[in-house]
């Protein structure tokens, strides 16, 4: 069988090649035609992708705060913890050493300011009581003495 012209595949190729520029300047015609409407709507749609996207990643960011408040706070208790388990242990240290020192505790201190300030409480109250009495006894005490005068012809 004869093949035609038009059957051949370069032919068929250049066919879909000019249909393909056809549909290319098509396109462009309508654009030059609608222009500013379409690239208004394409910045509309730009725009409301943008929002969109926006909001997503502020969503992301909010929850990735979160969750590092989260680790933080966990951390910061773990360590609290940790420090105050070194810190107690330091402190018992310390406490025997001064002890095996001879040093009085802060308790201890404490004490014996305490029986302190009660014993100088007690020794002023009795110190109060006691005082009357003494000026009382001063007032009844023996009378004056007369004063001794100067004998004629005595040294004087």
């Amino acid at each position: 069988m004869p093949t035609s012209d038009d059957d051949k595949p370069s032919d068929r190729i250049k066919d879909s090649a000019q249909q393909i520029w056809l549909a290319g300047l098509g396109a462009f015609a309508k654009m030059q035609q609608e222009g500013s409407k379409a690239f208004e709507a394409l910045v509309k749609d730009g725009a409301g992708v943008q929002k969109k996207t926006q909001q997503a990643a502020e969503e992301t960011l909010a929850q990735a705060q979160a969750r590092m408040a989260g680790f933080a706070s966990e951390f910061g208790t773990k360590a609290a913890g940790s420090w105050g388990k070194l810190e107690n242990i330091f402190e018992e240290r310390v406490a025997r050493a001064l002890e095996k020192l001879g040093v009085p505790s802060a308790d201890e201190v404490a004490a014996l300011r305490a029986r302190v300030e009660a014993l100088e409480a007690q020794l002023k109250h009795q110190g109060s009581a006691a005082a009357p009495r003494k000026t009382a006894a001063r007032k009844t005490s023996e009378p004056a003495k007369p004063s001794q005068r100067h004998k004629p012809g005595g040294a004087g």
